[in-house]
């Protein structure tokens, strides 16, 4: 089992940034796929980043494209998501999640993840 806990989210103005960060726990190997979602007010939880076990390939949702930067440092168990000129729609809470099955590739759907942060709440003001 895989123990998530997200930090630094907060209220920024447009075209401000933000660095989440995530430190996982409970697991002896660190060889996981990462990723964030986000869940704005009234919608549906959606996929931000995620990255592959040896930080190859990240992939990330068209809306952050430029914008966003998944990263990662296994030797202290840490995801990070560096957010810049954010913008309003970017308003949501964010959760980190953990991949178990598939260290090698970066899903985009909620259900192919296992494990969960409490989610960090980002709020952007226009």
């Amino acid at each position: 089992q895989v123990q998530l806990e997200e930090s630094g989210g907060g209220l920024v103005q447009a075209g401000g940034s933000l660095r989440l960060s995530c430190a996982a726990s409970g697991r002896s190997f660190n060889s996981y796929t990462m990723g964030w979602f986000r869940q704005p007010p009234g919608k549906e939880r959606e996929f931000v980043a995620a990255i592959s076990w040896r930080g190859g390939n990240p992939n990330y949702a068209d809306s952050v494209k430029g914008r966003f930067t998944i990263s990662r440092d296994n030797a202290k168990n840490m995801v990070y998501l560096q957010m810049n000129n954010l913008k309003p729609d970017d308003t949501a809470v964010y959760f980190c999640a953990t991949d178990l099955k598939r260290p090698w590739f970066t899903a985009s759907t909620p259900t192919d993840y296992d494990y969960w942060g409490q989610g960090t709440q980002v709020t952007v003001s226009s």
